[in-house]
């Protein structure tokens, strides 16, 4: 059974252990047959363009072995299925981009740039907001990514669960951001109206609302304060690091 976010509902511990196998040490050539014309790497770099372009419904073990030209049994010698797919497939998208050098930015720096990136990986992956991470398999794309995060805002001085804490609540911020960034985009291509198009036909409506006096503290917004200019992304995250900042030097006057 395969639920709606694209991963399988009937997890095992072998299924489990496989994936982690398959994450740490590869798939190896298959033991029997004849060489194989696939390889795991090509097997989920297909995966992820179908999953960009269509969405992850569109990945089924049938769907790929049509776009990669073989049967789907084929790829049950790579894989023992969806989930052990889905799992290197996310594993793939969250590995950190290459870098030279050492990290010479603050922890602020540090947590910035991992809002950025995450913003705009989610952007080129949205997908990723259809399936459920509640209980990832960790693998290492994901552990070095953490891992780095981790070695910036260290400087920060708090506690092991607290620097956790920090992740998880930019995590949450930046998910909750790329949301609505994705499904205003996904509107858009779905309906062939544009955002600005889809607001000004409501117009009319709204302005005379507006005057009826129901609602005076809208009525006294300027023009503006809906306007495309405004980055309610960074002007949250500046905020959120703001709040940090305040914890931070508290922790250090304690010492």
């Amino acid at each position: 059974m395969t639920s709606k976010n694209g991963g399988d509902d009937r997890r095992t511990g072998s299924d489990i252990t496989r994936s982690l196998e398959l994450l740490w040490e590869g798939s190896g050539r298959p033991a029997r047959g004849p060489k194989p014309a696939l390889t795991l790497d090509r097997i989920v770099t297909e995966a992820i363009r179908l999953a960009d372009a269509e969405g992850i419904s569109a990945v089924s073990m049938r769907r790929l072995s049509t776009e990669l030209g073989t049967g789907t049994m084929s790829l049950y010698r790579y894989l023992p299925g969806k989930g052990s797919l889905l799992d290197l497939m996310l594993d793939r998208v969250y590995t950190p981009p290459q870098e030279e050098g050492h990290w010479t930015g603050g922890w602020r720096e540090g947590i910035e740039t991992y809002a950025r990136e995450t913003l705009s990986l989610y952007r080129r992956h949205p997908w990723l907001l259809h399936v459920n991470q509640a209980r990832p398999v960790l693998g290492p794309g994901a552990v070095g990514g953490l891992d780095r995060t981790l070695s910036r805002i260290k400087p920060m001085g708090l506690t092991d669960p607290e620097l956790i804490g920090v992740i998880v609540m930019v995590e949450g911020y930046v998910t909750g951001a790329a949301r609505t960034q994705v499904h205003e985009m996904e509107a858009e291509q779905r309906t062939g109206l544009s955002d600005q198009a889809f607001w000004e036909a409501q117009t009319p409506v709204l302005e005379k609302v507006m005057k009826s006096g129901r609602y005076p503290s809208l009525a006294t917004l300027g023009e503006d304060a809906f306007g495309p200019d405004f980055d309610h992304f960074e002007f949250g995250l500046q905020r959120l690091l703001d709040g940090l900042d305040v914890l931070v030097a508290r922790r250090g006057q304690a010492v």
